[in-house]
């Protein structure tokens, strides 16, 4: 009984050991060029599937979301979403009011009169939300997209996904236009959009000690774009 309480102890203390490690594990890993990973190579195991389009209200544009589907061997059913087929899910993304969220590769546009499709980007990512500024269109007709992705391999273990940094995005609603608006090696923290200035505010963090961890010993950054302007110009500002 006592060997039986040990070896369960053991297993516990092991396993928050296994957490630790996993939390710990660097968001970035830096060499001589402070450069992150450029990841090329398609993971062959994966397949690419697309959702049924989505058009957000008052656009003359639909949003084809792409993303993996991930086969699972028999017997364990994925539960994504509603629709499954034996040990598959076809549905890789989610629709929320004007946000379209989930593990996306890219999203691919098209006009409602046309049948040509463009992708987002030709460059591996990983998208996690797509938010069109319905309130901004409906003041001032710029009909304008937000992204929130990882768009490099940061901590270089060979793959785009939700371990590398964080950064913000936006492009029109033809997905043309796609900019970069976070600095590089900045985590976004997060962002919000204040209508009646029409600027869209977002915070980032710098790892100023370069440790490969975004903690309270590093440096946050407070910037602002301004929507009505022509070009996306980001401007920071110091609250504190």
């Amino acid at each position: 009984m006592k060997n039986s309480l040990k070896y369960i102890a053991l297993a516990i203390i092991g396993s928050l050991v296994s957490c630790k490690d996993e939390a710990q594990k660097p968001k970035v890993i830096y060499d001589a060029a402070n450069k992150a990973r450029v990841v090329n190579k398609t993971d062959s195991t994966q397949i690419e599937v697309a959702d049924l389009p989505i058009q957000m209200e008052g656009t003359d544009y639909l949003i084809h979301p792409v993303g993996d589907l991930r086969v699972f061997e028999k017997g364990t059913k994925a539960r994504y979403g509603s629709s499954s087929v034996n040990d598959v899910s076809f549905t890789i993304s989610n629709l929320g009011e004007y946000e379209i969220t989930g593990y996306l590769q890219n999203l691919k546009f098209q006009k409602t009169d046309s049948d040509s499709i463009r992708s987002l980007t030709d460059k591996p990512a990983l998208i996690l939300t797509a938010t069109y500024l319905k309130t901004v269109a409906d003041r001032t007709k710029n009909q304008i997209m937000v992204y929130t992705l990882a768009d490099s391999d940061t901590n270089k273990d060979g793959k785009i996904d939700s371990g590398d940094i964080k950064t913000l995005y936006l492009s029109n609603i033809s997905g043309e236009n796609f900019t970069k608006v976070s600095e590089d090696f900045q985590e976004l923290v997060d962002w919000n959009l204040i209508d009646s200035k029409g600027r869209l505010y977002f915070r980032t963090i710098e790892d100023t000690n370069q440790n490969g961890q975004f903690d309270k010993n590093d440096v946050l950054h407070y910037s602002y774009i301004d929507l009505a302007a022509k070009k996306w110009e980001v401007k920071n500002y110091k609250p504190i």
